[in-house]
């Protein structure tokens, strides 16, 4: 039969970053050699403490459902760590969800009707865009690139994009393509304008423990301001590189907890038992030697790469958090892209994929050797 698509999944296309994977996979299967700079997964195990917590979960049987959102030792030691960021937080205002994507899913479809207006600062993670149109929202954008992807510069445009109409706003910082981190001022700033025209914020902090040059998260929650307007979004893949257990969380007031839970338990039930139970004991103090050694690895391996390129020319933005660097290349960027991967067997993301044209999403999530060869290649075939 020739099925009868809706039309919310018309309004999307698949992931961009996935695609380049899934390439980079086939090319692979074929023999090839690449370099894939392409997704954001650390490449790191898991720290063995969390994985022994796994295990431990499940010889204790810890394999049925759990209660919709979440293991009450999980909600209290998220509500901990959020109290740790300055945020007033408690265990029944947190939903523990299968990943931070779902997290964020759950609150765009709980906050966003056909017609609101939703404020993404670019460049923007993929999946942002994709979640506001699934839930019939109109979006509204505010360009950070000419900005070396600095909010500060920019409060001005936004203060000119966001009206008394703006439902949303989605600040994500440490930021996915860029590494930016965004300054006090610039989320004191955030929170200005929040006030005065009466809009939520989504505050994605799935980077906030990989950050470098001695910069220290905020959360935007912990804002005189920001208390009852702030959705933190978090999780668990990135800082402990638990990417493949899919765990993450949302805390917000109890009136939005309590309709984004509907959601939650119509559609994922809730997130797996004896991954929780791991989620505690990553949590916990004993992983933070772990969490640690890989952000020095980062920073270690940021600085390498940053010197690579200017030994080619190549200037870039410095990243100050998460583990990606933005590449200026042409003005076509998916075909440079195309071309890097075909040619040199280097696997980036173009930059249109975060409404970033002209640049190539590099994450150097990869040991120093391959970095090496990715810059080695992509000046041998003339892409640098």
């Amino acid at each position: 039969m020739n099925f009868d698509f809706s039309d919310r999944v018309g309004r999307v296309e698949p992931s961009a970053t996935l695609a380049i994977s899934n390439l980079a996979s086939e090319l692979e299967a074929q023999g090839e050699d690449v370099v894939d700079l392409s997704v954001g997964a650390p490449d790191f195990p898991t720290p063995d403490n969390i994985t022994q917590a796994a295990k431990d979960a499940l010889d204790a049987g810890h394999t049925s459902y759990t209660s919709s959102n979440g293991i009450p030792e999980l909600k209290e030691a998220i509500a901990a760590k959020l109290r740790g960021n300055g945020v007033d937080a408690e265990a029944d205002e947190v939903i523990v969800t299968p990943g931070g994507k779902q997290a964020l899913f759950e609150t765009f479809q709980t906050l966003v009707d056909d017609g609101d207006e939703v404020v993404l600062l670019d460049p923007a993670w993929v999946s942002y865009e994709a979640m506001v149109k699934l839930a019939g929202g109109t979006l509204s954008r505010v360009d950070l690139a000419q900005h070396d992807f600095k909010l500060e510069p920019a409060l001005d445009e936004l203060g000119e994009t966001v009206s008394d109409e703006t439902k949303l706003l989605v600040v994500n910082s440490p930021s996915n393509p860029t590494g930016g981190v965004f300054s006090d001022a610039a989320l004191e700033g955030v929170r200005d304008l929040a006030v005065e025209h009466d809009f939520a914020v989504i505050s994605d902090e799935i980077y906030e423990r990989i950050v470098y040059d001695g910069f220290e998260h905020t959360s935007l929650g912990s804002l005189d301001g920001m208390e009852d307007r702030t959705i933190t979004i978090n999780g668990f893949s990135k800082a402990f590189s638990m990417t493949g257990w899919r765990l993450g969380y949302l805390h917000a007031p109890s009136d939005l907890i309590a309709q984004a839970g509907k959601l939650h338990s119509h559609s994922v039930s809730c997130a797996v038992n004896f991954v929780q139970h791991a989620g505690v004991e990553a949590l916990s103090e004993r992983t933070d030697d772990s969490v640690e050694e890989m952000r020095q690895a980062f920073e270690a391996r940021r600085d390498m790469l940053v010197d690579l390129l200017a030994e080619h020319d190549v200037d870039v933005a410095v990243p100050k958090g998460a583990f990606y660097m933005m590449l200026p290349v042409d003005d076509d960027d998916q075909a440079w892209c195309e071309g890097a991967i075909q040619d040199a067997k280097v696997a980036t993301v173009p930059g249109s994929a975060f409404n970033a044209p002209g640049y190539a999403r590099i994450s150097y999530a990869a040991s120093e050797e391959r970095l090496r060869e990715a810059v080695e290649r992509l000046a041998e075939h003339d892409y640098i």
